[in-house]
């Protein structure tokens, strides 16, 4: 059983990624803010992170990877800081400024504008785990 955390304060847009990755087969576990999510992160140890970026702030998304990738190895985190993480987001709408994966201010595996292409969104999530499950 694969486990997909999506984190997402937008409950339709968190129903919709829901039951694109359940059509797929993976079991899907919700959290509605960047605090949330990294409590359900130590609760439920999930295979990968679907993680919005403007949630409880503009920024509370990029807080939260960089917490979840900390390099500190006394990090409460730090077990978790193998999971893929793929941000998914609107903030393109909202601003001209252009984000992508970036070790120092966004660690991040895959970064997929909102609105989601179902077919493309699975193979990014097929892809991490595959990548996952042999480093």
């Amino acid at each position: 059983m694969v486990k997909i955390l999506v984190v997402d304060d937008d409950p339709d847009i968190s129903l919709a990624t829901k039951l694109v990755l359940e059509s797929a087969g993976y079991t899907v576990i919700e959290a509605h803010s960047g605090q949330s999510g990294l409590e359900k992160v130590k609760l439920e140890n999930p295979d990968l992170i679907v993680l919005d970026v403007m949630m409880e702030s503009p920024t509370a998304g990029f807080h939260t990877a960089l917490a979840l990738r900390s390099p500190d190895p006394a990090s409460e985190y730090a077990p978790y800081r193998h999971i893929p993480i793929i941000t998914l987001t609107a903030i393109h709408q909202t601003t001209p400024i252009r984000f992508g994966p970036d070790e120092s201010y966004l660690p991040v595996d895959a970064f997929v504008d909102k609105p989601i292409e179902p077919a493309q969104f699975l193979k990014t999530v097929q892809e991490l785990l595959a990548k996952e499950s042999h480093p």
